[in-house]
């Protein structure tokens, strides 16, 4: 589409599905090279990322169909453990199928994944580990070479928390020889995805969802077939529009436990949020209160939800201190807002939002649609 037109001042009522989790099917995507056999992934969401990742294990000879949200990956052909730049460039979650394949294949070639609009996010930590666990790594024109008879179980101890880094460590440890352990993991709802999908193929990992996760090496693991987790960026960014326009809506599929640092700064705003047997209700004021809040890994407040807590704030009673500490560069943003009529000023990894009485309608770039906040 060229453009898309949005009328506001309309409260949003009535019940909305979250779409499976990207951020969850991309690992379990990736741990399919894992094993031969087709394994089963079900409520994939039909997105570009998805779409670029199947050209990419299909480009490696694995067999990948797609009937709706059904996503059949089979991985008993694959004799092309390379992931070429051409492939890679339009995905940095490509770096997943690093672990797998050299803990498989013995061997892989992944192209370096390029940077991201939200800044760099470098690889090191993958690579870290995975010599910890035995691999021999090389870095040549722009591509890790990474080679190993076995990968062997080590301590790992991570610098920072990183989501791609512990679940490629995670998968890579599946299949070494002894015991790994994961310490200051990533602890995002997706980690333990994957972490109960390996499970399920019969890995044997503990402590997912933790600081510190045990691997058991095993020699073999089967397919899997496995739900994919709603996606929690999704809930949360739909439970936001409901409290911007004063809404009274039911996500369907949305998880409490997901979303617990989002939902006491929606509450501390003024929303009323409760749980429900298909999903999380909010009830929305008519106009949100100021709040403070800090991005922080998982628990803490997500940084994917920054911007749209920022854009409920701009209309808020009061002044607001939104604190950025997970990316660089993830206020970009704020300059659509306030062409909007926001009042807000960045100093740093700091914004200030003053609450203002009305938006106005805006237009980005060629876009022949308005954007209005609510009145």
């Amino acid at each position: 589409m060229d453009a898309i037109e949005i009328t506001g001042g309309k409260p949003l009522h009535g019940e909305v599905k979250v779409s499976g989790s990207k951020n969850a099917t991309l690992p379990q995507i990736a741990a399919a090279l894992l094993s031969p056999g087709a394994s089963i992934f079900r409520g994939v969401p039909d997105l570009a990322d998805i779409r670029a990742l199947g050209r990419l294990l299909s480009h490696m000879g694995a067999r990948v169909d797609r009937e709706g949200g059904l996503l059949r990956v089979d991985a008993s052909a694959v004799a092309n453990p390379e992931a070429t730049y051409e492939l890679v460039k339009t995905m940095r979650a490509s770096v997943l199928v690093l672990g797998p394949l050299v803990t498989r294949f013995g061997r892989a070639r992944v192209s370096l994944p390029g940077g991201c609009a939200i800044g760099a996010r470098p690889i090191d930590q993958h690579l870290k580990g995975l010599e910890a666990l035995g691999a021999r790594i090389e870095l040549s024109h722009g591509y890790v070479e990474a080679k190993a008879d076995r990968l062997r179980g080590a301590k790992v101890l991570f610098d920072l928390p990183t989501v791609t880094g512990t679940e490629n460590l995670m998968m890579a440890a599946a299949l070494a020889e002894g015991q790994t352990v994961l310490e200051n993991c990533a602890r995002e709802p997706e980690v333990i995805a994957l972490a109960e999908a390996l499970n399920g193929m019969g890995g044997r990992i503990s402590g997912a969802g933790s600081s510190v996760i045990t691997i058991d090496g095993v020699s073999a693991l089967r397919p899997m077939d496995i739900e994919v987790i709603p996606d929690r960026i999704e809930a949360g960014t739909l439970l936001m529009a409901a409290m911007i326009t004063g809404g009274d809506v039911l996500v369907r599929g949305a998880k409490a436990d997901h979303l617990d640092a989002a939902l006491a700064k929606m509450r501390e705003a003024g929303a009323k949020i409760s749980e429900e047997s298909h999903g999380l209700r909010i009830v929305a004021p008519q106009k949100p209160h100021a709040v403070d809040f800090i991005t922080a890994p998982f628990p803490g407040f997500p940084t994917d939800l920054q911007a749209q807590l920022m854009a409920c704030l701009s209309i808020a009673k009061g002044a607001s201190r939104v604190v950025e500490t997970v990316f660089e560069n993830r206020f970009m943003h704020v300059q659509e807002l306030s062409r909007m009529g926001a009042d807000i000023a960045i100093d740093g990894h700091t914004a200030v939002v003053r609450g203002v009485a009305n938006g106005r309608p805006a237009r980005r770039g060629h876009d022949r649609g308005a954007a209005r906040l609510p009145p």
